[in-house]
């Protein structure tokens, strides 16, 4: 596993996206449970995955009570990242929410406390000043965000008077808007993005085309809208190509090109132990000048 600095801390550059923890409508209680989520985020620790994300909203409080569960006698292994669901995150709805995730997490301090949107009907001096507090009182370590432009990231760091060391955004080779001003203000300012999505919802792994799309909560989502697929398969078959020249597979490919980039970690997500063990390979996975400009051009239409 690789790490890279996030604020003060070391995270891995491939994280463990938990909103399907809980959440029935992304397979659990009938494609996995408790005792899978537990097995996933042990083999992720023993795997080097520190970070592991989560908010209050997933699956309503759940996703956060099975990561606790599962983490209990294993804090000190762990970067643990949730949110504040907006609308009106002001600074007493941050320090209640705050508080609500510490007991469901079963934790003192969470390692990143991140603003789950922007709202621009709460200021964001109203947002920080929880966020302030907190952390004066040592429940959060350090302050995040969600779904922000650049010059919300820049307004709310004014706001919190310091460092906002992470934006949260949807990032894969599919959706590359955050090259535009997200990712260099993060590397020029020492920050960091976390890309959720990496594989855009599973179109990058290989397994779909126009005529096998996923079912279940995917189905009528834009990503896997027809036109979309087919747009996007010049950029699978060439993952594909790539993969097997490898031995390896496209969605390793597909987030070992982001991770290319510096200050940039993934966070997948994972239903089984095997694709926890299949993410977290990713990060070995160093491309070649040839490889990574091919995906490049063939992504170019989703800049």
């Amino acid at each position: 596993m690789r790490y890279i600095e996030m604020g003060t801390r070391q995270v891995s550059v491939v994280g463990l996206g938990a909103w399907q923890f809980g959440t029935q409508e992304w397979g659990y209680g009938s494609e996995f449970g408790r005792v899978d989520v537990e097995a996933i985020i042990l083999r992720a620790l023993d795997l080097g995955v520190n970070l592991i994300d989560t908010a209050e909203v997933y699956a309503d409080g759940r996703s956060e009570e099975l990561i606790g569960e599962a983490v209990r006698d294993q804090r000190d292994r762990v970067f643990l990242a949730t949110k504040v669901a907006q609308p009106k995150a002001d600074q007493a709805k941050v320090i209640r929410a705050a508080s609500g995730s510490l007991r469901r997490l079963q934790m003192e301090t969470i390692d990143l406390y991140q603003v789950h949107s922007h709202d621009p009907s709460t200021p964001q001096e109203h947002t920080m000043a929880g966020m302030r507090e907190l952390r004066s009182e040592g429940l959060i370590a350090q302050v995040g965000v969600s779904n922000y432009s650049r010059k919300q990231w820049q307004e709310a760091e004014e706001a919190l008077g310091g460092p906002i060391v992470a934006n949260q955004v949807e990032y894969s080779l599919l959706d590359r808007r955050p090259e535009a001003e997200l990712l260099p203000f993060a590397q020029d300012a020492g920050r960091v993005i976390i890309a959720y999505s990496p594989l855009a919802k599973g179109l990058l792994s290989g397994r779909y085309d126009e005529d096998n799309l996923p079912g279940g909560v995917r189905v009528g989502d834009p990503t896997f809208a027809r036109d979309n697929v087919r747009k996007a398969l010049p950029l699978i078959e060439e993952l594909r190509v790539v993969a097997a020249a490898r031995r390896v597979t496209p969605a390793q490919v597909a987030m070992a090109w982001l991770l290319s980039a510096s200050k940039v970690v993934v966070i997948p997500g994972a239903k089984s132990v095997a694709q926890m063990e299949q993410n977290a390979a990713a990060a070995d996975i160093l491309l070649t000048n040839d490889e990574w400009s091919r995906l490049d051009v063939l992504s170019r239409p989703f800049l």
